[in-house]
């Protein structure tokens, strides 16, 4: 069992910019992909950005060069540094990871945090 906690997220102005960080805990052995979802109200569920243990990155299009992801293994952390924040941000960021067995595909959830809010005013 992989337990995973966040951190980060609030109410920020458009153009301002926010951190987020997820700490994963328990058979950190068994997961290799981390990353972060977001979930909007009446919208689907986005996979925003992606990070495996040897820093293979995805971004979606909507936040390509406005949001960075990064990885410390030795802190089993992964952070999200959103930038240029929109108001069209405004979602519920999930960190999510998935078994080791399924690197190579889209990060699909196998273990799930509690969420964070993001806020963005326009």
């Amino acid at each position: 069992q992989v337990t995973l906690v966040e951190s980060g997220g609030g109410f920020v102005q458009a153009g301002g910019s926010l951190k987020l960080s997820c700490t994963a805990s328990g058979r950190i052995s068994s997961i290799n992909t981390m990353g972060w979802f977001r979930q909007a109200p009446e919208k689907q569920r986005e996979l925003v950005a992606s990070i495996t243990a040897a820093e293979t990155i995805r971004y979606s299009d909507s936040v390509k060069g406005r949001f960075t992801i990064s990885r410390d293994n030795t802190k089993n952390t992964v952070h999200l540094q959103m930038t240029n924040l929109k108001p069209e941000d405004t979602a519920v960021y999930h960190c999510a990871a998935d078994f080791e067995w399924k690197l190579g595909r889209a990060l699909e959830g196998d273990y799930w945090g509690q969420g964070t809010q993001v806020t963005v005013s326009s």
